[in-house]
């Protein structure tokens, strides 16, 4: 069996970005400070089990402590609303924001346009970290998860308000063609919209490195978090590509027939980490680790 790994895959910057700042935050709070995430840190859970270990804690927004004096809290790569950050604040939390940079361009982003009489629509999964992040930036921003959606939202805004300054924002993790087709459909009934391109390009580039590594194999092995938004789209990119396609989290879940593929190709999302990668390629190469707990 042959294995081709995808040339862009693994941690983008903003991820990468996150754990640093997270790893520098427990190393400096170690045994002075709790150190919080508001959520997961990143949607891998090997890195969050890590992290787990060294004393970093997840909390949830629902069940928040009364007290947070003198804890650390970090504000995930996803980002959070502002209504949190003041709320975190409220509570005596002293806040590291690990913000992806791109994430954070959309929020500003989300803000100046409402601020300037726009109503939003914003493409993405309705109850991902992200976009509800942003939408605290836009609260009347109109959710759109596919172009279906868009053009029930779009045609009922056009009712309510024809002549209504519009504009389209996205999660940064949809699929460039995606959010082609969810613009169209609402430009059948703003024809001025404004499209604002907030598509990350790591983004981009691992699913043009899919996409051009596609017709190179067989198989294809999406290595990820299965809650990752990015590496979801990865696997189903895949799919629509016409190849046998496996999402992993572990070693352990290899599929045993995927042997049978005489060119297998590798590909990871942008929250996996290298040495994860690595695994399970070493697994791939010796047949004994296949299947085992790694």
């Amino acid at each position: 069996m042959q294995l081709i790994k995808a040339e862009v895959l693994g941690y983008c910057m903003g991820v990468r970005r996150a754990v640093t700042m997270a790893e520098e935050a427990v190393k400096a709070a170690a045994g002075v400070h709790r150190v919080y995430t508001l959520g997961p840190l990143i949607h891998n859970p090997q890195v969050l089990e890590r992290f787990r270990s060294q004393g970093l804690d997840i909390l949830d927004e629902t069940e928040l402590p009364q007290d947070l004096v003198s804890s650390v809290v970090i504000i995930r790569a996803h980002g959070i609303t502002p209504q949190m950050e003041t709320v975190l604040a409220c509570k005596g939390a002293r806040l590291v924001d690990a913000t992806c940079p791109t994430v954070k361009k959309s929020q500003m982003k989300a803000r100046s346009l409402t601020d300037a009489g726009y109503r939003i629509f914003l493409a993405g999964e309705r109850y991902h970290g992200e976009v509800i992040g942003i939408q605290g930036y836009a609260p009347s921003c109109l959710v759109v998860a596919d172009p279906g959606e868009a053009t029930e939202k779009a045609e009922a805004l056009y009712h309510s308000a024809p002549t209504a300054k519009t504009a389209l924002l996205s999660q940064t993790t949809i699929a460039p063609d995606e959010y082609q087709r969810i613009a169209q459909a609402i430009h059948a009934y703003f024809p001025t919209l404004e499209i604002i391109d907030t598509i990350c390009k790591a983004t981009r580039d691992r699913q043009y490195a899919l996409s051009k590594l596609c017709p190179q194999v067989d198989a294809l092995l999406v290595i990820g978090g299965k809650e990752s938004a990015n590496t979801r789209r990865l696997l189903a990119i895949a799919q629509a590509l016409g190849k046998p396609a496996w999402l992993l989290e572990r070693a352990a879940e290899i599929p045993p027939g995927i042997r049978a593929y005489p060119v297998v190709g590798l590909a990871a999302g942008a929250s996996t980490p290298d040495e994860l990668i690595d695994r399970i390629a070493r697994a791939l190469t010796n047949r004994t680790l296949i299947g085992e707990n790694l």
